[in-house]
Order: C-alpha cells, then sequence, then structure tokens
C-alpha cells in the first residue's frame, strides 16, 4: 500500500496552484473544471488536488493498494461499523475502491487499477528552483491519538511505528510513517509533507522560499522517528506544508518505541537543535483544515 495524494477543498484552488508551482516546486497536472491537480517529479498522476468551495476542508486522502488488500479493507470497515462508500475514482489515473471515515472524522480512500504516469525531470539546479517527488506523510491532529492509531491497525491493517509525547507514527509499508496521529485535543489536518530526493535539495527549497520571502515555522533540523530531514512552512492559503528528506525503512518487525525512548536535551525538539520553532503560528494553521464528509454510508459488499 502506498500514499498518493490528497485532495482539498478551498475558496481560491487557482491562486493555491500558484503558490505550490511558482513557489513550492510542483508542476501543473491537470484542470478538470475548477480543481486544480499538481504532481511532483515522480509516477503519481498528481500529490495534490485544489477544489473550489466557499470554505476549506480536506476531502480525502488517497492511498494505493492492490485488489486483495481492497478486499481486506472491506471485509474489516464492515466489520468495525465504520462509514465507507463504493467509490470510481474521476481524479487523474482513475480508479475504482472505496472512502472510509475514521472514528475522529479524517476521510481516507483507498483505490486500485489506478494508472501512473512517467517520472518528469526537477528543476535545474542553476535555476535556484526545486521539486518534490511525491507525498512523504500526511499527518492528522487527533482527539485521541492512540484510540486512532488503535483503530487503524485494527481496520486498515497499519501499524505503530513509534510513540512520542506529541505523536504516535504509523505506517502502511516498510517506510517509518506515512501518516501520523498528533497528541493535540481536537481533531484536523496537522500537515502535509512532501518528499525531496535528498538533503541537498531539502536546503535548496530552504534557499528557494527564502528568495520569494518565506521563512521556515520550523526548521530545518532532523526528527528522531523517521529520521527525516524537514522544513515545515504555513502556505498563504493555509495549512501547514513540509520539505523532507525520506524517511528511514523499517523492517516489518521492527518494535515501536515509546515517548521516552525519544527524548531531547533541554531547549532541543529535534536531533540538531539548530532552529526555532512558531508554536502559536503552526498550531493556528493546524486547526484550519478539518475534513468534511459529502456523501452517504453504504454496504461495500453490495
Amino acid at each position: 500500500m502506498r500514499l498518493r495524494s490528497i485532495e482539498m477543498a478551498l475558496p481560491d484552488p487557482a491562486a493555491a496552484a500558484a503558490f505550490m508551482v511558482d513557489i513550492w516546486g510542483l508542476a501543473p497536472a491537470d484542470v478538470r473544471g475548477t480543481t486544480h491537480y499538481l504532481r511532483g517529479s515522480g509516477p503519481f498522476p498528481y500529490l495534490v488536488a485544489f477544489e473550489q468551495s466557499d470554505s476549506e476542508f480536506v476531502r480525502s486522502v488517497t492511498f494505493l493498494c492492490d485488489e486483495a488488500e481492497l478486499v481486506g479493507l472491506k471485509a474489516q470497515v464492515a466489520e468495525h461499523g465504520l462509514p465507507g462508500r463504493a467509490v470510481v475514482s474521476a481524479d487523474p489515473g482513475e480508479g475504482q475502491g472505496i472512502v472510509v471515515e475514521l472514528p475522529e472524522g479524517e476521510l481516507l480512500r483507498f483505490l486500485v487499477g489506478s494508472t501512473q504516469v512517467e517520472p518528469i525531470e526537477g528543476h535545474a539546479k542553476k535555476s535556484r528552483r526545486v521539486m518534490p517527488v511525491k507525498l512523504t506523510h500526511v499527518v492528522f491532529n487527533a482527539e485521541d491519538a492512540e484510540a486512532m492509531a488503535q483503530s487503524v491497525e485494527q481496520v486498515l491493517g497499519f501499524r505503530v511505528s513509534d510513540r512520542t509525547k506529541a505523536m504516535v507514527f504509523v505506517r502502511c509499508n516498510d517506510s517509518h510513517h506515512s501518516t501520523a496521529f498528533a497528541r493535540a485535543g481536537f481533531a484536523s489536518l496537522n500537515h502535509v509533507a512532501f518528499e525531496m530526493d535528498d538533503l541537498d535539495a531539502v536546503m535548496r527549497g530552504i534557499g528557494c522560499m527564502r528568495d520569494h520571502g518565506f521563512t521556515p515555522a520550523w526548521g530545518p533540523g532532523r526528527h528522531g522517528p523517521g529520521d527525516n530531514v524537514y522544513a515545515y512552512y504555513i502556505a498563504p492559503f493555509g495549512p501547514v506544508i513540509e520539505y523532507s528528506t525520506p524517511v528511514e525503512k523499517v523492517p516489518a518487525d521492527y518494535a515501536a518505541g515509546a515517548p521516552d525512548d525519544w527524548t531531547w536535551p533541554e531547549k532541543r525538539i529535534d536531533q540538531w537543535g539548530v532552529s526555532d520553532k512558531d508554536f502559536d503560528g503552526l498550531r493556528a494553521a493546524e486547526q484550519r483544515f478539518r475534513f468534511r464528509r459529502d456523501w452517504e454510508p453504504e454496504d461495500l459488499f453490495i
């Protein structure tokens, strides 16, 4: 199973797309109606979709799976009584599958049969621009992070990789985490992380953002869980977005760490300790995008 994309709704999708292309570094993929699709350099047809809406919310986060995984997901969703519905994707790549509402409202879509596209070259170094490859993780805020982690383990077959005082990290393949649940006390989108080619690409991304007047809300730094280098920004249209190196690969028998395994010396909140964090700005941005279900559940086995 692989994380592919996030689908968001907001009042001005064209402006959001312009920022993400002209400054953040994504490439246009398609425009269907009022929905803008943006891709990275990798083989996924798009990573982010911006749909026009009077209000801002997250419509879904999309994972790709195989037929056997989809059959298992349908059975577990039905057994645990979570709201779900069969879907046929009208987004680039198409495909069909199900969308599921988790206990705190997060909407995850699982597709089979979605097509890929040819990878493209990123921006040349002399351009001083960077291009993300794909999404590396999408993190949610949770009222009860432990309960949410237990739910996705039981229903979706995900596995907890690590626990810290701030988050529970969850994986759906051999990458340390494709999602996580922050111990926030409320349910919403925490941030969207874009995977860069390497550390140099992250640092050049910071430089490109600086050229356009943007400074990190947190970073550069290196996390403990996942061991990825990061730089977080608050996008002009609301959400928190991250440049990230790939998270570490872990074996199937990886032993999940506990909060006491991930502690830092005084005045540090990551491995490097070289940057400050805009706690207030990030928390405000993290509360903006909630999930919204605009469909009625149905029997997944009809």
